[in-house]
């Protein structure tokens, strides 16, 4: 067996399904948000997830500052949103979407399957991205559940309850 590159990472990584999120913060006046599927939980006592944060991401730094964040997860037919919340050069991502702030001022998707609103408790940096686990202080939940999910490069709906087939979305 050869030496593992990063091709052949993101060739493994391309089988597993993930459900897509937006991870949202502010920091001073301005919100800052981007498109993640490495998010997952961690612990049920206490409540806490966590989110790997590419370390230049415009998200990173104002997260990081704020010390909380939400992590909205997407419904099947948020691929817009994904997709703005993923670009580069999206302009205003927040222009897009249902956005609100709870009383800490984080911003939230207001019609998203589930909003986890966190407070930063840990930060590890490896690599290229800073692992950040959140203590969940707020849980917003909307179903029915029929997820956004990515793989193999693109988005699908996920399984719900009753379904079972996947769907590819085009985009």
């Amino acid at each position: 067996m050869g030496e593992t590159t990063a091709n052949d990472f993101r060739s493994a990584m391309r089988a597993l399904a993930s459900a897509v999120s937006i991870v949202s913060t502010a920091s001073q006046t301005r919100r800052f948000g981007m498109t993640a599927t490495a998010v997952t939980s961690l612990s049920a006592e206490p409540p806490s997830l966590l989110v790997c944060v590419n370390q230049a991401a415009s998200l990173h730094n104002p997260l990081l500052e704020s010390r909380i964040f939400c992590v909205n997860i997407l419904h099947a037919w948020q691929t817009a949103l994904a997709h703005t919340f993923g670009s580069k050069d999206a302009g205003d991502r927040f222009a897009h979407g249902d956005w609100c702030a709870d009383p800490r001022a984080t911003p939230y998707l207001a019609d998203a399957q589930a909003n986890i609103f966190c407070e930063v408790a840990e930060v590890h940096a490896y690599g290229t991205h800073s692992i950040v686990i959140g203590r969940i202080y707020h849980i917003g939940v909307r179903p029915p559940f029929h997820p956004l999910v990515y793989q193999d490069g693109r988005y699908t709906v996920g399984l719900a309850e009753g379904v079972d087939w996947v769907i590819p979305i085009a985009g």
